[in-house]
């Protein structure tokens, strides 16, 4: 009779307790530069604009590079004036405004791509992803001149469809005219993003759902209502926050185009904080108003995604 003797199990040998200190400290060395770049990029302008909006800091301190200290006298002197509030109301208009067409035409745009050939998707995909990559200046410099009095597109093909009343028309010098194009110059940014965003999400709802759906005759509306949009509303919640941060901080536009005129008709918070800083040299107020902006979104955004998780 043959006994058959089990082999001993292999022992692995203990790890020398100064290696296995490199090898766990060796991740977080790794990280470590993007951590120390993100903060000093981030996290030390954030500090330092809340240090100003405490602070007496005008030209001369900036010169001298000393300021009092008087906590919250800047912002109740901002929470105080009419004027700020009334931009505060702009900017909500704005931001509505906005975010409204561009979840409502990239939610479009991505149901399109699930439809589209290879081929065409392919087409498409590149043409959203080109302008989405357009550098904000260039874009907005595209747009002047579409609507620009003499030379412009826009004005041109009005004429020629027999509307001569808008042969040299200045649409910048109207106030509702200038907020219309801006609408249609950050919806016109925005959209690629986002409809690429939902497209890819849309990717991953199985399509045993939508086949099932299709035998018991649900339209195609239906099937957006029962299957896509629950299975995806997270993605659609992430996408609107992230919408309404692009519409609320944009800048660039608005101060390239018009520079918050005609009359203050364009003049939103971002705008308004640059105006305040660098025309009026009242760095404090202009930080202020920067600082309750972060604020009030920080507290919208917290709302909604506290809402959605309750349901």
């Amino acid at each position: 009779m043959t006994v058959l003797r089990s082999r001993p199990a292999l022992e692995v040998p203990p790890v020398p307790r100064a290696r296995a200190t490199r090898i766990t400290i060796w991740p977080y060395l790794l990280v470590a530069p993007t951590i120390v770049a993100a903060a000093y990029l981030l996290i030390y302008p954030l500090l330092r604009n809340v240090v100003i909006s405490m602070q007496r800091f005008g030209i001369g301190e900036l010169i001298r590079g000393d300021a009092d200290l008087v906590w919250f006298a800047n912002y109740v002197e901002i929470l105080t004036d009419p004027q700020f509030w009334a931009v505060v109301r702009r900017t909500v208009a704005f931001t509505v405004v906005n975010v409204g067409p561009i979840m409502v035409l990239s939610t479009a745009v991505a149901l399109l791509l699930t439809g589209l050939g290879r081929w065409m998707r392919l087409l498409v995909m590149g043409g959203l992803v080109l302008t989405w990559a357009m550098p904000i200046i260039a874009a907005t410099t595209v747009f002047q001149w579409l609507f620009a009095s003499q030379l412009g597109l826009v004005n041109w093909v009005l004429v020629s469809l027999g509307f001569e009343q808008f042969d040299g028309y200045t649409w910048f010098a109207s106030g509702s005219a200038t907020f219309g194009i801006l609408v249609a110059l950050i919806v016109w940014q925005s959209v690629p993003f986002a409809a690429l965003v939902l497209y890819s999400a849309m990717t991953t709802v199985p399509a045993e759902l939508y086949e099932s759906a299709r035998i018991d005759g649900a339209s195609g509306t239906r099937m957006f209502r029962s299957i896509t949009f629950p299975i995806l509303r997270p993605m659609f919640g992430l996408v609107l926050c992230l919408e309404v941060i692009w519409v609320v901080k944009a800048f660039v536009q608005i101060w390239a185009i018009s520079q918050g005129g005609p009359g203050q008709a364009t003049t939103t918070l971002p705008v308004y904080a640059f105006q305040v800083a660098q025309a009026l040299h009242k760095f404090d107020l202009g930080a202020a108003i920067s600082m309750v902006t972060v604020l009030m979104l920080t507290v919208v955004l917290l709302v909604y995604i506290r809402t959605e998780k309750a349901r």
